[in-house]
């Protein structure tokens, strides 16, 4: 169902200017309402569908018609509008305990850029940058971070100083295709063995850390590097293992920092999966036409996704958080949303 509202823009004799009327079923100065426009929001982020592709659907389904570069602008738009929410959401990404981080290509205009991700259990941070080293990392998160950072071993994140977890997943994956490629070598198959099973032993004893107490706990974490620096120092190994080794060592003080933390696991998957959506994206649309579309991607995606994480309705945050905007000139942030919806509760209950 589509409704109409006409609002009247009349001369002010005391401002000397053209005023109108106020409505907060629409933003100032657009042609569309919020239902229309959020609506647009999700099929772009959440359902990963084009801009033209959007076009299409709104006007098969409900005969309203928008051209591709007007969705764009007001997407961009609703990007400036909700900057305040993309920083409260890395705010809380820099305050967690454990950030997953992770990077994937993007093209703007056909250029490679990099879309990155700095995610925790309840928070996801999208950013796009031309540049995938160091810098980015250190504007993002600075260069001191009290936490543990789980990455894939890409160098860029060895700028800041904080201590560091390898996703182990990816190198096990590294040492299987040296494995696949070279069968005639026994000794790479039983280095994979070995790593892995000083792995397993990490979770185990991780497991049984509050049963055996702190004393054993890192007596025993100490074998466990023993035998990690034991396994990087084999004698005379061949050319292909000892590359294998080369790229092992270069972690060896970010492989068993799971066994020790709480919270962090020896894997990214789970920076895995945020990325993924991006991923997704850039696979149906090829990326952005600007680099203000691209920001506006990134803000609407991180919100979506902490509201996934966090079990908020997407839907229902940028609609309350919208019509704050029309009266105070501010988004509702999303720490804010949640306050109110915890008081709805209580008062339910």
């Amino acid at each position: 169902m589509v409704s109409q509202e006409r609002q009247e823009r009349k001369w002010c004799p005391t401002c000397n200017e053209i005023v109108s009327s106020s409505s907060e079923v629409a933003l100032p100065r657009s042609d569309i309402g919020l239902r229309a426009l959020i609506l647009i929001a999700y099929l772009w982020v959440v359902s990963a569908i084009s801009l033209p592709g959007i076009a299409a659907f709104l006007n098969n389904f409900f005969r309203l018609r928008l051209s591709t570069a007007g969705l764009s602008k007001m997407m961009i738009r609703l990007g400036k509008i909700f900057a305040p929410v993309h920083e409260e959401i890395l705010e809380d990404v820099k305050g967690g305990a454990v950030i997953f981080a992770d990077e994937t290509g993007w093209r703007i205009k056909g250029v490679l850029w990099w879309l990155w991700i700095f995610a925790n259990d309840r928070t996801a941070y999208y950013w796009p940058d031309k540049q995938r080293g160091s810098p980015v990392v250190e504007k993002i998160l600075g260069t001191i971070f009290s936490g543990v950072l789980v990455t894939d071993a890409w160098c860029a994140y060895n700028k800041i100083v904080c201590l560091k977890q390898t996703c182990m997943a990816h190198i096990l994956r590294k040492i299987r295709k040296f494995r696949d490629a070279y069968p005639q070598y026994y000794s790479i198959l039983l280095f994979y063995q070995k790593l892995r099973r000083i792995l397993a032993d990490g979770e185990r004893l991780k497991l049984a850390r509050k049963e055996i107490g702190e004393a054993v706990f890192y007596r025993r974490l100490n074998l466990l590097k023993q035998r990690l620096d034991s396994l990087l120092a084999r004698k005379n190994p061949n050319n292909v293992l000892k590359e294998v080794i080369a790229k092992v060592a270069r972690q060896t003080d970010y492989i068993l920092t799971f066994v020790e933390h709480e919270g962090v696991p020896k894997h990214n998957n789970f920076g895995e999966y945020i990325i993924k959506k991006g991923i997704l994206k850039r696979k149906v649309s090829g990326g952005s036409m600007s680099e203000a579309g691209a920001m506006a991607y990134a803000v609407f995606q991180s919100i979506a996704q902490t509201c996934h994480l966090r079990q908020i309705s997407f839907f229902g945050f940028l609609t309350t958080s919208l019509i704050h905007y029309i009266r105070t000139g501010s988004p509702l942030l999303l720490g804010s949303y949640e306050t109110k919806l915890l008081k709805v509760l209580k008062k339910a209950s």
